[in-house]
């Protein structure tokens, strides 16, 4: 029985192992800005401009070894701007971000802003 017992310690271990390893690393604004290629503006909403509506949208972006964003969630921003900066976000592109040089996953801070 300690064996068994052994044995799912270990499994336990390197499935943990391999699952840290798979976590995105988390980054700066600023280095993910620094990795921009490709950066979409977002549309301003029809009705954001009639009301004279401006502000800044705050998201979160994981983006995946090749350079694509795989994922935006909104962290703050005025519910009338979010929708048009997370569509622009999801088509930016990044240089891969590299760790001992192979490409990793990274979570980035984005701000996208709404002026007049």
């Amino acid at each position: 029985m300690t064996n068994l017992l052994h044995w799912m310690v270990v499994m336990a271990v390197l499935g943990s192992v391999a699952f840290a390893q798979d976590e995105p690393r988390k980054i700066t604004r600023s280095e993910a800005l620094n990795a921009v290629a490709v950066r979409v503006q977002p549309e301003y909403p029809p009705m954001a401009r009639q009301l004279r509506m401006q502000g800044s949208v705050e998201v979160e972006v994981l983006v995946g070894e090749n350079g694509e964003v795989q994922k935006v969630d909104i962290v703050s921003g005025n519910a009338v701007l979010t929708a048009s900066a997370v569509q622009a976000v999801k088509h930016w592109k990044f240089k891969p971000f590299l760790e001992s040089g192979k490409p990793i996953r990274v979570l980035a801070p984005i701000t996208v802003d709404f002026k007049l």
